[in-house]
């Protein structure tokens, strides 16, 4: 049920955004698009922070795990993989 909460509240917090930036809801599919992009690179930032913070490598998660969480697996261009 806390989870159905949270998402209420982040729901209600996007649509006052909305509403101060006067777009309408559903919004129009290049401004979703983007607010999309905005969720899955700001899900990284709290994962990037406590690396830094514990003095871990951010270079390899930021190349590995927060790529491939955002962009999803790449295809690999190596004329070989035919």
């Amino acid at each position: 049920m806390k989870i159905h909460l949270l998402s209420l509240g982040a729901g209600l917090l996007v649509g006052i955004l909305y509403s101060l930036l006067g777009v309408r809801s559903p919004a129009p599919p290049v401004v979703a698009l983007i607010g999309l992009l905005g969720i899955l690179v700001g899900e990284q930032i709290v994962p990037l922070a406590r690396r830094w913070a514990d003095g871990q490598e951010l270079v390899r998660f930021a190349r590995h795990e927060c790529r491939n969480h955002v962009l999803g697996p790449l295809p690999d261009n190596r004329k070989d993989n035919v």
